[in-house]
């Protein structure tokens, strides 16, 4: 079974970047074949994609962190990363990665991510 987790969260002043990291386990996970995606759930909301990357690196983002929010991927890692800057309160969310679409793998226990002064 594949198994993902995160890393990378913390408290950060308004202004402030992070980089979060997700690792899929096993190695021999066939990692590269699907669309991944970032997705973060605020207190009282529902899960949210934020962020995706396909297998060909192609990638999209909600409005609200275009500019300030870069997806990438390591498929030798099996590894996706998120790269934030800009951070705002609203960002605020425990972050999870998983498969854009379809079957999901079973989720991680994400890394909180907290922007505050």
């Amino acid at each position: 079974q594949v198994q993902l987790v995160e890393s990378g969260g913390g408290l950060v002043q308004p202004g402030g970047s992070l980089r979060l990291s997700c690792a899929a386990s096993p190695s021999r996970t066939i990692f590269s074949f699907y669309a991944m995606g970032w997705y973060r759930q605020a207190p009282g909301k529902q899960r949210e994609l934020v962020a995706s990357i396909t297998d060909d690196r192609n990638t999209n983002y909600i409005d609200s962190v275009k500019g300030r929010f870069t997806i990438s991927r390591d498929n030798a890692k099996n590894t996706v990363y998120l790269q934030m800057t800009s951070l705002k309160p609203e960002d605020t969310a425990v972050y999870y990665c998983n498969k854009k679409a379809g079957t999901m793998y079973s989720w991680g226990q994400g890394t909180q991510v907290t922007v505050s002064s």
